[in-house]
């Protein structure tokens, strides 16, 4: 799809990867950003930009929504949370649930919805922020990654079905990105808004997946490996 002339809706858009994709629609000829938050009041004034209020986990939000905004042809599913906890720790089932409510149900929530939409506008496209923790575990890190793997396989799915209907889907993984998400964790972090930049020139031309950086490419091409890269980690 193009981005010029396009209206998106982006999910989690109050900071961070949310807040770059909106300046990089506008910026690449957006007519209209929804930008998506618990609290709208927390989105920054901009011209072509009209905060609306949105908790993923919630039906009754997202079907409102989906009935408000009839002229979407994009729809970014930025909206996530990670939590630090051991598998085999406290907490960790009612951890779970909470990041894959977010992260994974979530997603398929605002698909679902806005499905229709999106046929009824010439088809459109999604953008679905994933994470090299996709494929990769560390001790603390097996729900958010469980949540992140659910929603690419659950991104796999729809895209077929999405087809359909003419509407791209775009899986875009990522090793830490400068946000708040990963403020304090070592090592290189992208750039939000170089991110968001190369994730839409991703979709324009019609990919399916975006790698975004070395980590994620070794990491992915580690799959086939023997051991696989992520029984490494995991020990």
């Amino acid at each position: 799809m193009q981005i010029k002339e396009s209206i998106a809706l982006v999910t989690g858009a109050n900071r961070g990867l949310g807040a770059a994709f909106m300046r990089a629609l506008l910026a690449a000829g957006a007519t209209k950003v929804y930008a998506a938050a618990r609290d709208p009041s927390s989105i920054a004034p901009q011209a072509g930009v009209v905060p609306v209020k949105l908790d993923v986990t919630q039906d009754d939000q997202v079907a409102a929504l989906a009935r408000d905004l009839s002229d979407v042809t994009l729809v970014v599913n930025n909206a996530g949370i990670s939590e630090q906890v051991l598998l085999l720790g406290s907490g960790a089932v009612e951890s779970l649930r909470r990041q894959f409510e977010t992260n994974a149900v979530g997603p398929l929530r605002l698909i679902q919805a806005f499905a229709p939409t999106l046929a009824k506008n010439g088809g459109g496209g999604v953008i679905n922020i994933l994470s090299v923790l996709t494929w990769l575990t560390f001790p603390t890190t097996g729900a958010y990654g469980a949540s992140k793997a659910s929603a690419w396989a659950l991104g796999n799915a729809l895209r077929g079905e999405l087809k359909a209907q003419g509407t791209e889907l775009l899986a875009v993984h990522s090793a830490l990105i400068d946000t708040d998400m990963a403020r304090g964790l070592p090592g290189d972090k992208l750039s939000p808004d170089d991110l968001a930049r190369a994730a839409i020139a991703a979709l324009e031309a019609g990919q399916p997946e975006y790698l975004a950086d070395p980590t994620t490419r070794g990491v992915h091409a580690g799959l086939s490996a023997q051991p696989p890269v992520y029984i490494g980690a995991a020990a």
